[in-house]
């Protein structure tokens, strides 16, 4: 059973990720099927560098697996319930009260806070 503290632990550890906009993309590929960091380089425009040590927070984050296969990593969405709720939470419909200014003076995000479109 997870205590109060545990529970903590996996929300700060699952924000972590997901605040990160390329780890959020990077999820949203390994929602479909397990990704390879060369291919997911390509697909999202990365270098591959890039792509590894995201993927090394993801797994610190205990959120993917990474598995061998021959020369290459299969890295894959931790356990099932993790995908569950990655694909429910973007079912969510979420109110943006665009009055309000973003909280981060450093923010990046496309669309937010003036900076670019979405």
């Amino acid at each position: 059973m997870l205590t109060i503290a545990s529970k903590l632990d996996v929300m700060n550890r699952l924000g972590r990720a997901m605040a990160d906009p390329t780890r959020s993309r990077i999820l949203l590929s390994l929602l479909d099927a397990p990704g390879y960091p060369a291919k997911l380089a390509r697909e999202l425009e990365l270098s591959r560098t890039n792509v590894s040590n995201h993927f090394s927070c993801l797994r610190g984050c205990g959120i993917v697996v990474a598995e061998p296969e021959g020369r290459q990593t299969r890295y894959e969405i931790a356990d099932p319930h993790i995908t569950a709720s990655l694909k429910s939470l973007i079912e969510v419909t979420v109110a943006v009260d665009e009055s309000v200014p973003c909280m981060d003076p450093q923010c990046t995000v496309p669309g937010c806070c003036g900076n670019g479109e979405e």
